[in-house]
């Protein structure tokens, strides 16, 4: 087995036992063992458990970028719905993989520097906003991300339906996409 092979195994587990059990169960030994390894190996990959964590969160984006990429001819506005949508949806199919993504105190310092792969989507989102609008100062965009994310949140830890109950987060997003959007 080759080193990449190695470490693509202990990542894609981690993928699998956060998907299955949450961030609490994806200790290095849980890993290695799910893996099929040794509870050393992933030692010699991944420094750290934050190095790891990051790796699979690392994943997660990876993910999301595909889905936003899904759409790329569409009109401005109608990306923009399709990207809240997306990332919803995402929040609702993948919670453990959503909440991982923006625990920002378990993967600091890990050296995957996660916050720079959220910087490109973000801009590209807010240059997707800037056409649709005359607003060039980036509020609107960052209003309706913050609400878009807020969605999220609330659907992958299962908020939304505690304070909502029968709201549909789908269409909650495309109202907030057209109340932050309207001239």
């Amino acid at each position: 087995m080759t080193e990449e092979s190695l470490r693509e195994r202990l990542v894609a587990a981690g993928v699998e036992l956060l998907e299955e059990a949450g961030v609490a169960r994806l200790g290095l030994r849980t890993i290695a063992r799910q893996a099929g390894v040794s509870h050393g190996a992933p030692r010699r990959y991944f420094p750290t458990h934050a190095a790891l964590l990051s790796a699979i969160a690392a994943r997660g984006f990876a993910d999301l970028h595909t889905r936003f990429e899904a759409h790329p001819e569409q009109p401005a506005r109608t990306r923009i719905g399709a990207m809240t949508t997306d990332y919803v949806r995402f929040a609702a199919d993948r919670p453990e993989m959503f909440n991982l993504m923006f625990r920002h105190d378990l993967l600091e310092g890990s050296g995957e520097q996660l916050r720079r792969r959220t910087l490109p989507m973000y801009r590209r989102f807010a240059g997707l906003v800037a056409e649709c609008t005359a607003d060039d100062s980036g509020q609107r965009a960052l209003q309706l991300w913050a609400s878009v994310h807020g969605t999220a949140v609330l659907v992958a830890n299962r908020s939304l339906a505690l304070v909502a109950p029968g709201t549909d987060p789908i269409h909650l997003a495309a109202t907030l996409v057209d109340r932050h959007l309207e001239p």
